[in-house]
């Protein structure tokens, strides 16, 4: 259970509802998403984060599947299970079957396996860029 109220729509500012239909066009939703409903309490911090979103999800020299499975495995790391749920479902859209999931997160697996063990034994860097 949240621990803070969710600004409905009907509830919310003529700022915060722009904000609002933005976020369900962009994602090709019919409902807001719980996250922008939190946010929402603090409207300054919801627009700033909206930009934000969209400025980094947006357009550049990564494509939007691969800007997906960086933020899964950032999420699976954190142990973000909103996030985890939102972004297995965005690369189901984008054609992602469970075998691909599965992949990614071994890698995810692997990688923060290397992570810990490296940090443990504090192993120094002989790769530099």
């Amino acid at each position: 259970m949240a621990t803070v109220n969710f600004v409905e729509e009907a509830e919310a500012t003529s700022e915060v509802k722009a904000i609002y239909a933005e976020v369900k066009k962009t994602f090709g939703v019919t409902f807001v998403p719980n996250i922008f409903k939190a946010m929402a309490n603090h409207p300054g911090y919801l627009d700033v984060t909206w930009a934000r979103f969209k400025v980094i999800m947006g357009p550049g020299q990564l494509d939007p599947k691969t800007k997906q499975v960086i933020a899964l495995a950032v999420s699976a790391t954190n142990n973000c299970e909103y996030c985890v749920n939102a972004h297995s479902a965005a690369l189901k859209q984008m054609g992602y079957d469970d075998a691909a999931l599965i992949e990614l997160m071994a890698v995810v697996d692997m990688f923060n396996g290397f992570n810990k063990f490296l940090d443990g034994l504090r192993v120094e860097s002989d790769l530099k860029p």
